[in-house]
């Protein structure tokens, strides 16, 4: 009985409101859907909005022109919301489309964990910034040089000619984990910054991969020709042995597993962005924004990758030791 209310009341302000439902809308009637989202009748307003979601976020931007011509402060706000709705929703469906497809681009992943925030960012524009980055990296690093040195020239090209560095200032910023912004802004927490000079060095031919540290995101050079070491990017690129981890994991009193040591997979990456993202909304007091992040990384869960053990996650932005460690925190990074 509702629908037909609504559908009556709906043909009263679009003929042929019944075929509208049922085939694809022009521009002329899906404004004038949208200006039904000012209608009186929250029942109407209720259905509309069911509608509009159906559509998908091909009509943003009709949504975005109804916002600007729109002097209603209450109607904007209403327009704000079904834009998000429905550009959070199609985050959704496309790092479902991700992990489906192997999870393997790393880059597209954090892309797609930017998009949460700045959805008008695209993955070209990404690309092109870490190409400008490559070439420069690409002069410098040869492959002569010995592993060691061809991490000092990495860490020259992005920490000395770049300034990269530590978000030391702004911790919990939402930011630091949304990869577009600390390629602008060259200030992240330790995974973004890891993921952008890892994208780097295996661009350059580099066996460098990230690895799941407790409270500490870092790198690993992985290959036959020379002892495994770890990088901490968010101390400069400090060079680490094994025995610098073994005592890093006794301060945190853990067991020295293997998934702390061994290269983690770009899924395991991405969700732990996400969980950084997750954190740092629950520290601004935006409850709303930090469960949407926890339901993106439901998305990509996965009882059998490397994931950090839930009890030792959570790590947060204490002060840093001259070794680049938090060792009093609270937020993962």
């Amino acid at each position: 009985m509702v629908f037909c209310h609504l559908g009556q009341h709906f043909q009263f302000l679009i003929p042929n409101f019944e075929s509208l439902i049922k085939k694809p809308l022009t521009n002329k009637e899906i404004k004038a859907l949208i200006s039904l989202l000012d209608d009186e009748d929250p029942e109407v307003v209720a259905h509309v909005h069911r509608k509009i979601v159906e559509l998908g976020d091909t009509i943003t931007p009709f949504l975005e022109e109804a916002w600007e011509e729109s002097l209603d402060p209450e109607h904007q706000k209403k327009l704000e919301d079904l834009i998000h709705d429905l550009q959070y929703g199609s985050l959704a469906q496309r790092l479902k489309q991700w992990k489906e497809e192997g999870a393997q681009d790393l880059l597209k992943g954090m892309w797609l964990v930017s998009t949460y925030q700045y959805p008008d960012v695209t993955l070209q524009q990404l690309k092109q910034t870490l190409a400008e980055l490559y070439y420069e990296a690409w002069v410098n690093v040869r492959p002569e040089m010995h592993p060691y040195d061809q991490v000092k020239s990495l860490n020259h090209v992005l920490f000395k000619l770049h300034h990269f560095s530590a978000n030391t200032k702004n911790f919990h910023a939402p930011a630091n984990s949304m990869i577009n912004q600390v390629l602008e802004s060259k200030r992240g927490n330790p995974l973004t910054l890891c993921v952008i000079y890892m994208i780097l060095a295996q661009k350059l031919g580099l066996p460098i991969y990230g690895v799941n540290l407790p409270n500490l995101f870092i790198l690993t050079f992985k290959s036959e020709v020379i002892p495994q070491f770890y990088i901490n990017v968010y101390n400069r690129g400090l060079i680490l042995s094994k025995g610098d981890i073994d005592n890093y994991l006794l301060q945190l009193n853990l067991n020295p597993v293997d998934i702390f040591y061994e290269p983690c997979a770009p899924i395991d990456i991405v969700r732990r962005a996400l969980r950084n993202l997750s954190l740092s909304y629950e520290k601004l007091n935006d409850p709303e924004k930090a469960t949407e992040i926890e339901k993106l990384i439901d998305i990509l869960a996965d009882e059998t990758s490397n994931q950090v053990p839930p009890a030792q996650e959570e790590d947060g932005f204490g002060d840093e030791d001259e070794d680049g460690y938090d060792h009093d925190d609270e937020e993962d990074l």
